[in-house]
């Protein structure tokens, strides 16, 4: 347990070495903060700050830096900020300026944290928790011919044609439809498949039709991201002379090995930072990530990873992050609301 003064100066450390990114002494606290304690009090309090792990001096003759548990420490104490009003507006503004298209606004997400927080920023495309059904459309485009539009977890449009051995009427068509929408809503392929039910020919002939359809979008993989800032990451001292660098860069551009950086997920809703050798994987322990989850609650998921050294301006990035994580959210909630509504509408009336 730190004392305050210990803790005042443990952050001092750290803020004068995100800034100059050089090993920190005595002389550099007391000249640049204003502790209000003696050189020797310094000292003193460093030393004790490398005893218990927080802080680790490079060399013997040289000055300390923070370790992994000091920024630990450090992250786990700070506060929740908000970005400034006027980058608030500023953001909002270059959203207003693009279309309204998923991909649009993740590239510019992408580009805007890059700038931001002066790292490295990956933005995956949304992928569904799970192919999940929600709801059932049976339109008649001929008198055998019958259009299935099946609506997914996520706003996602599935269609395919059926040929029938004898003409229905759209108001049994839509009868149908409203006895899978009660049977099936939120199922999985796999339980509807179980799901023991006592329907005609036809109504078995559409499920096994369905449970195809979500086969097939189950197997689909969801790889593609946009990345922005790998010069910010190539700029930073640590990696000049690290020949990790280039591991790092195969890995942030190879986007579906981001799983073997990411943590597993606990609340996806609140920003997740990893310091360090608290990376599972070797190549990415130079690293901190600063990790949100986007996206309308119970519906597809993204995730924005900021990618810097751990002498990372935390509270910069983890504000950025939040705000964007939050625009994204809200933005793709409007879309998938009136998407899901228009697109259901249009095949219900054609």
């Amino acid at each position: 347990m730190l004392t305050p003064r210990t803790e005042i100066i443990l952050k001092s450390i750290i803020n004068w070495y995100i800034d100059h990114a050089i090993p920190v002494s005595s002389q550099n606290l007391v000249h640049d903060y204003d502790l209000r304690v003696s050189s020797a009090t310094v000292r003193n309090e460093m030393a004790y700050l490398e005893q218990e792990g927080y802080i680790i001096r490079p060399h013997t003759s040289a000055g300390s830096i923070p370790s992994d548990k000091g920024y630990r420490f450090y992250v786990s104490s700070l506060t929740e900020t908000m970005l400034p009003v006027s980058e608030q507006r500023m953001i909002n503004h270059l959203f207003h300026q693009v279309e309204g298209k998923i991909e649009e606004w993740l590239s510019l997400a992408a580009a805007i944290i890059s700038q931001l927080s002066q790292n490295t920023a990956v933005i995956t495309l949304p992928k569904p928790a799970g192919c999940q059904y929600r709801h059932l459309e049976l339109v008649s485009i001929q008198d055998l011919v019958v259009l299935v539009v099946l609506v997914l977890r996520g706003a996602r449009i599935k269609q395919m044609v059926l040929t029938l051995d004898n003409p229905i009427s759209q108001t049994e068509l839509s009868a149908i439809s409203a006895r899978l929408n009660q049977a099936f809503e939120g199922l999985t392929g796999e339980q509807i498949r179980s799901k023991s039910l006592n329907i005609s020919p036809l109504e078995q002939r559409i499920t096994e039709s369905l449970i195809t359809i979500m086969k097939l979008e189950d197997e689909q993989v969801y790889n593609q991201s946009y990345l922005e800032g790998l010069h910010f990451l190539l700029s930073q001292p640590e990696f000049s002379r690290n020949q990790k660098i280039i591991a790092i860069m195969e890995l942030l551009e190879h986007r579906a090995m981001l799983g073997n950086i990411l943590p597993p997920e606990t609340d996806v809703r609140k920003v997740q930072v990893v310091i360090g050798s608290e990376n599972k994987a070797e190549v990415a322990q130079d690293c901190s990530l600063v990790i949100s989850h986007y996206g309308p609650p119970n519906e597809a998921s993204g995730i924005i990873v900021v990618v810097g050294p751990t002498r990372m301006a935390y509270p910069k990035v983890i504000s950025s992050v939040s705000y964007l994580s939050a625009l994204l959210s809200r933005l793709m909630g409007e879309l998938y609301g009136v998407s899901l509504a228009s697109q259901i509408n249009q095949h219900s009336t054609n």
